[in-house]
């Protein structure tokens, strides 16, 4: 567990380790003809985990079985989802795996699954058939398998997420490539940056406009009608990480959009902007304000300022609108440099109400 002031947080574990544990229950409950109430897996990360199911059903060729999705304490849009997997018999030897209702169908390239199928990621499938192949070795069956995975609430829970805009239509996905969910990992947030840019690029896509969060895409899709919705990346706090992404999948153009407070750590070179991550140098701020002209009397209130949106509120009042425009050039230049170049780069600044502010480009 992972130890923050006051105690260790706690983990959850992946979708795909619940359907992992609701699959070996409803296969053991299937063989044996009686419900199975816990089934115990090994997952990636290297741990056995149990797991408590619910509404065990056994017929005479298939069985389903339950279980609630526990996100720890860093709970996601699935936490207390309920996981359900359906095992039935096939003619025909081998696994197959296939998604129910609630679990989303591909229907954009780009993923790491194909179009047409369920959106159950290749570690998640794996951990299926290895389980399913475990059971019927371990009970000397030799027959085939159908494995459905289903998430009765998953079409709902699914408009939480971005699933749509990737091409995952009808449902959640089933995910994980470790089994648990660490407390604030930034793993499965990077992951979805990725497969975002990764759909824009089967599309067809050579321009990105990466924001910090809804409120500033927001703004970004008014700003930039022209370009659809598959371009828009919400990259969160990873400025370096996006950049660098958006470079492998041979990008033409990033266009930042956001707000004063997290670009001007940009500014400074911060790649990583969370609130933890570095502080806001209103050190830094005046001398960008000195540069254009601001006079000492006005940059020695920089120093006391609360925040950086008030700093961009004083340039506002003051008139002194360049002071966007260098401060937004500084951004474009340090990723630029954190990239290596290649890449046209422009930031373009708001206000928190989406006032535009000012902006600017490097061809790089």
């Amino acid at each position: 567990m992972l130890e923050v002031p006051g105690g260790p947080l706690r983990h959850g574990y992946t979708t795909g380790a619940c359907a992992t544990a609701c699959t070996k229950g409803a296969l053991l409950s299937l063989i044996r003809q009686e419900p199975v109430s816990a089934s115990r897996i090994y997952i990636p990360a290297g741990e056995w985990v149990d797991f408590q199911l619910q509404d065990v059903d056994v017929g005479a060729h298939a069985a389903s079985a339950t279980t609630v999705k526990d996100g720890g304490d860093d709970p996601d849009a699935t936490h207390g989802a309920r996981i359900v997997s359906t095992v039935s018999w096939l003619d025909a030897p081998g696994v197959v795996i296939d998604g129910g209702i609630g679990v989303g169908r591909v229907t954009k390239p780009g993923l790491p699954i194909p179009v047409g199928m369920a959106a159950i990621n290749p570690v998640p499938r794996k951990m299926i058939q290895g389980v399913v192949e475990e059971v019927l070795a371990e009970y000397g069956v030799r027959r085939g398998v159908k494995v459905v995975i289903s998430v009765p609430d998953g079409e709902r829970i699914a408009k939480k997420t971005l699933n749509e805009r990737l091409g995952i239509l009808g449902g959640i996905s089933i995910l994980g490539t470790r089994g648990i969910v660490v407390p604030f990992s930034t793993a499965s947030y990077k992951a979805s940056i990725a497969y975002a840019m990764n759909v824009a690029k089967e599309q067809g896509i050579r321009t990105l406009v990466l924001t910090t969060g809804g409120r500033s895409e927001k703004y970004a899709m008014n700003m930039f009608p022209e370009l659809p919705i598959e371009a828009f990346v919400e990259m969160g706090d990873f400025v370096g990480f996006s950049a660098k992404h958006a470079k492998r999948t041979e990008m033409a153009e990033i266009r930042f959009v956001g707000m004063m407070g997290k670009f001007s750590k940009v500014a400074q070179g911060v790649m990583m902007v969370h609130a933890k991550s570095a502080p806001i140098d209103f050190g830094f701020l005046g001398a960008i304000a000195r540069d254009v002209g601001v006079p000492s009397h006005l940059r020695s209130q920089i120093l006391d300022a609360n925040t950086a949106s008030q700093v961009g509120d004083w340039m506002l009042e003051w008139g002194y609108t360049r002071f966007f425009e260098r401060l937004a050039y500084e951004c474009c230049a340090h990723v630029l440099a954190h990239i290596g170049g290649g890449m046209r780069i422009s930031t373009d600044l708001t206000t928190l109400n989406g006032d535009y502010l000012g902006g600017a480009h490097i061809d790089g």
